[in-house]
């Protein structure tokens, strides 16, 4: 195990968390889900738990029941979500808080537009599936032996999936929270690839090898008078959960720091996208764009720094360096890299790099997401612009100095063969 002189201690303070949401309130959807343009939760659903919901009422599948987990294993299989991407929480931060305990966490599965949580002896598993125009959609699915179980949407879901964190939008977070041995939780920040490795993770179980970067992750508050989770070498490079909880009830031992890093850095992505999309639609209803104008420089300045705010993150402009390599523990890597798609030289933006940075080509996976194709014709217009901007060095700020010129060109390059719909002005840049 690797060692460094951890001295330092990680307060997580509700001040913080209460300075982190003022300073995203003028970044949040300003108006009703309810809006025209939006009707979240009353106009049709695609997201592919409705779709999967659909078929079972039809009875074109079914979903086999476990003894142990219910339709865990079946769900995973029918939405496509891989068992390796199982991320271990223990902090009372769910529908179904009673049930989590730091000896038995809350598995989360997930990939690009589904997650899937799962506690043992819950009552419900709980679904959150991001719809490519209405935003994260949620449901419970009961642990009974139905021939097709209801895919139930609780009201109370959106009390806490609409806030400052997730942008005023229906979305997703990751949190860092100190909580005390019983898993209760005194204070949170999010959490998302701008955020300090020594901030992460707490209450989390995490596994795998983070070299000498510090974290708080497998770490609880023992003193309730003076609550923070203290960075402990002993809570480190843990290489499986075996001897904190009975693993034996999951589907792995492991809760993988290499998944942990994708999930925050999409959680974050999903509400951009989200949110991007709801203020377009809101800005055409209301007359303030028309047509496939998309130009950052024509739109107003509320519009404007929504893209930018979207393109940027996508470029991972502002992302916290990693402190040393990470290596995860459940083969994630490989079975997250392998989904593609590939240009013809093999490359991919989901290829992981965890020495550095997150990945080796600085640009999000999530641009061949559904959600990103919904995107109204006049955003997506005004995202590409951006991302040009900044691939091609022409923003004139230091973003371009984040960005090698090789990891630009290799960018574009990989774009130009797998994105279909990339304007004709993405050319490799030149030295």
């Amino acid at each position: 195990m690797h060692q460094r002189r951890l001295a330092a201690l990680t307060v997580l303070t509700t001040t913080l968390l209460a300075l982190v949401g003022t300073a995203q309130q003028n970044n949040r959807f300003a108006v009703s889900p309810r809006h025209p343009a939006i009707e979240y939760g009353t106009r049709p659903r695609t997201d592919r738990a409705a779709q999967l919901h659909a078929l079972l009422r039809a009875g074109e599948v079914t979903l086999a029941f476990d003894r142990e987990q219910g339709y865990l294993r079946a769900l995973l299989d029918a939405l496509d979500v891989p068992i390796e991407s199982q991320t271990l929480v223990f902090s009372h931060t769910s529908l179904q808080a009673d049930f989590i305990t730091p000896e038995t966490p809350r598995a989360i599965y997930f990939t690009d537009d589904v997650a899937v949580a799962w506690i043992p002896g819950a009552p419900a598993i709980e679904i959150a599936a991001h719809d490519p125009r209405q935003g994260v959609m949620f449901y419970a699915v009961r642990q009974q032996v139905i021939p097709a179980p209801p895919f139930e949407r609780p009201r109370t879901c959106v009390e806490c999936h609409i806030s400052d964190t997730t942008l005023g939008v229906p979305g997703l977070a990751v949190g860092s929270t100190v909580i005390d041995t019983r898993g209760v939780p005194f204070s949170a920040i999010p959490v998302d690839h701008r955020t300090a490795l020594k901030e992460r993770w707490g209450g989390w179980y995490v596994t795998g090898d983070t070299g000498e970067g510090p974290h708080v992750g497998n770490t609880v508050a023992t003193n309730a008078a003076n609550p923070t989770l203290e960075i402990d070498p002993g809570n480190l490079n843990l290489p499986s959960v075996e001897d904190r909880i009975d693993s034996t009830r999951y589907l792995t031992p492991y809760s993988d720091a290499a998944a942990l890093m994708v999930l925050e850095h999409q959680t974050h992505m999903t509400n951009l996208l989200t949110r991007t999309g709801w203020e377009f639609r809101a800005a055409a209803h209301e007359g303030r764009v028309t047509g496939d104008t998309g130009s950052p420089t024509a739109l107003d300045p509320a519009l404007a720094a929504t893209v930018e705010a979207l393109a940027d993150y996508m470029l991972f402009v502002d992302e916290a360096p990693l402190d040393d390599a990470i290596q995860g523990s459940a083969g994630f890597e490989a079975v997250f890299e392998e989904r593609g798609p590939f240009d013809s030289r093999g490359r991919t933006l989901r290829s992981l790099d965890l020495t550095t940075r997150l990945f080796r080509y600085p640009c999000s996976y999530m641009i061949y997401t559904a959600a990103f194709d919904a995107l109204p014709a006049a955003a997506k217009h005004a995202v590409y612009a951006r991302l040009w901007q900044v691939l091609s060095g022409a923003d004139g700020t230091a973003r371009d100095t984040r960005l090698s010129l090789d990891d630009r060109r290799a960018i574009v390059e990989i774009l130009r063969e797998t994105k279909p719909d990339l304007p004709s002005y993405f050319e490799p840049p030149g030295p």
